[in-house]
This record gives structure tokens, sequence and C-alpha cells, in this order.
């Protein structure tokens, strides 16, 4: 049965051979899907409800609601509902393969829009192998998921190596501490990192790693201090960075040692609290303090459905939506009457589904309790 499905997928990477691997396989699986399902169009939203990212999932999930019933709204795909079945992608979640598995072998999932780490989707990715579109968000480090696998987020070398030459440049930096999570994202983010901090004239004075769901940073934080460290690169996920900054502050190392992250966002930065957050730098491809009419007008619609006290909107939750619009446009290009796209995206201007390697990445500073957008990065052309 694999290979007979690898030989399906390289039939349909030949047959758009002008398009992106993951988009050729992504329309001929969704025209398969229409022909053989009723009046449903069921998608599984693999969102993290607990674990290290677990502060990440109610907006994720308000967003995956916002475009399911913006997608319904306007008809849903040839008529068909959109329908939500939701999974706990956290990396402690105790049924979340089982579950995906037995949903796919009752044919109850036409696609899946996954916000995880990368390690877990490389294990989804092994159950769903190729039985229906898989739409990977979050940022993530631009290598190892199979190509059929359509992953939209924001990579290293368009969201980090631009925001270290910014900082390079403006604080005039040369001693970097790297600090992850263990596992491959933080890793080869840093990889991919050290080259281009050496071309700034900096050098790397640690590179550490811990488990995920590390509480204590008492030794990490007094390391940082005795490297004499000017800028630490922080790679920990959502939970762990709250805690790690909050550290940070109280051994007093906020005004003297600036941080940059490509995966702090705004529900972490509230975790943080205001008073732990000074010289932190951001990069992301959405902030929800974005100036720009597409997001204006997301965030009218999504406080109109949640209320004012509605999950704080941020990049990584938020990408579950442009999930959405990717899948929207790959499912409509697939159907016999070729609908025209029902999603406007937020993060281009053109309203258009959201590709990292075109649109903008921004440098953002956290201010308070939130994170201004402070300039476009260069190498991002709008």
């Amino acid at each position: 049965m694999r290979r007979a499905r690898r030989h399906r997928v390289e039939d349909c990477l030949r047959a758009g051979s002008e398009m992106k691997p993951s988009e050729a396989f992504g329309r001929r699986a969704l025209r398969s899907a229409l022909a053989r399902r009723g009046r449903e169009f069921n998608v599984g939203v693999a969102i993290p409800m607990s674990g290290t990212m677990g502060l990440l999932g109610p907006a994720a999930y308000a967003c995956a609601r916002l475009a399911r019933d913006l997608w319904n709204a306007q008809g849903g795909l040839e008529g068909r509902e959109i329908r939500l079945s939701i999974l706990n992608s956290s990396e402690s979640s105790a049924s979340l393969y089982e579950d995906l598995q037995a949903l796919l072998d009752e044919q109850q999932l036409d696609a899946l829009v996954a916000l995880s780490n990368t390690e877990v989707c490389r294990r989804m990715a092994g159950i769903v192998d190729e039985r229906v579109p898989l739409i990977y968000t979050p940022l993530y480090e631009g290598d190892g998921l199979p190509e059929w696998v359509h992953a939209i987020g924001e990579t290293p070398g368009r969201q980090l190596l631009p925001a270290i030459d910014w900082i390079a440049e403006r604080h005039r930096v040369r001693r970097w501490y790297l600090l992850g999570n263990d596992y491959s994202w933080p890793r080869r983010t840093h990889q991919i990192a050290i080259p281009r901090i050496r071309s700034n004239r900096g050098e790397v004075v640690r590179e550490r790693y811990v488990p995920l769901g590390e509480r204590d940073y008492g030794p990490l934080v007094e390391d940082i201090a005795a490297s004499r460290a000017e800028v630490v690169l922080v790679s920990l996920l959502a939970g762990d960075a709250v805690h790690m900054c909050r550290q940070f502050e109280q051994a007093g190392l906020g005004d003297r040692i600036l941080r940059l992250s490509t995966c702090v966002e705004e529900n972490a930065v509230l975790g943080i609290g205001s008073g732990s957050s000074a010289g932190m730098y951001v990069a992301a491809g959405y902030f929800a303090a974005l100036d720009s009419d597409p997001n204006g007008a997301f965030k009218e619609r999504y406080r109109a459905m949640f209320g004012e006290r509605a999950p704080a909107l941020n990049s990584a939750s938020q990408s579950v939506y442009e999930g959405f619009v990717h899948l929207q446009r790959q499912a409509s290009a697939a159907a016999p009457r070729r609908a025209a796209a029902a999603l406007a995206g937020v993060r281009d201007d053109r309203r258009g589904a959201y590709e990292a390697d075109r649109n903008p990445i921004f440098l953002g500073m956290v201010e308070g309790l939130g994170i201004r957008p402070i300039c476009s990065l260069s190498g991002a052309p709008r």
C-alpha cells in the first residue's frame, strides 16, 4: 500500500511539475476526496492543548473555528459543509497518533492542518502516509519533512539570518549565547545561525540545549552571566521560553544582555510579564500589532466572533488560519467547478495565501505585554 501511494505521488508530481510538489499532491488527493465523500468535508486540526506549546492552543482553536465559519459562510466546498476534528498535537499527548490513525483508517479526514513541533509533525506525516494533504503551519527548520507535506511557515534563512544582521549592526554585539530545546528545530536553526554570526565578526560563546518542559533555568542563567554574552538567541518553545525569561530577569540580566527569538510570541510575552522583557527582539511573519488593512479586517472578524477577551493572537496560532487559506485554495482548484477562493489571507497585502519565501518577515520589539513591529527585515520583499 505504501509503495502504491508513493507511485501515485510521483505521478501527480510529474503532472504538476510547474507547482510545488506538496501543492500538486494536495490537489490530486483532494480531487479524489471530493469524488468519494458525501455532504461534508472533514478537516483534522492538530493543535497543542497541553505540554510545552499548550498556551498556543486556545488562539489556534479560535483561528481554526474562524476559518471554518468563514469558509462555510461562502458555501463551503462545492456545497459541502466544512467540519473540524480536533487533535491534541502536544509532545506529551497520550492519544494523538492513535486518534489520527483511527480517523484516517475510517476515512473520516479529507485533510490535516497541523501546529506542532517538527518532530511531532514528522510522526504525524508517517501515519498520514500520503493519504490526505497535510499542511504544516508554524516556523520550522526548512528541511526534514516529506516533500508532499505543505509546510508554509517561516524558515531560518529569511526569518533569523536577517535578524542576526540587524542586531549585530544596530547593537554592535559580538558574543552570542545559543539556547534551545533539545530537538531538531533548535539544533538545525543554530547550525544555520552560526556562520552568519561569524560573518558579522561575532563568536558563539556557548551552545546549550534543554529538554522540552524544562522549568529550572537557574544554572543556565548563571552560565549566561559567566559567559559574558551580549545577546542570547532564545530557541525555546512557548512555555519553556516563559520560564527562562522570568528567571533571566530575576537574575538582573534583562538590562544587560539582549535576547533575540523567532518563536517567542504574544501569548508567551503575556506569560513572561512586562517586567521580564527588556531588550527582547522577535522576528516573525505576523504580529497582532501589524498595521495593515488585511490584519485590521482579520482582527475585526476575530473580535466579533470571540469578543474582547478572546485568546491573544500570535504568529504561531494565526498560522493555523493561514493553513486553512492554503487548504481552501488547493481544494477549490481540485473542485469540478473551480470555485473562487473564499478565505482572505492576512499576512499578504494582496490577501493571497501566505508564502514564507515571498512575504515580509518583520522584526518586533517586546514592549510591556505586547510586541511592537519596528521594521521589515532585509531580504523580505513585499
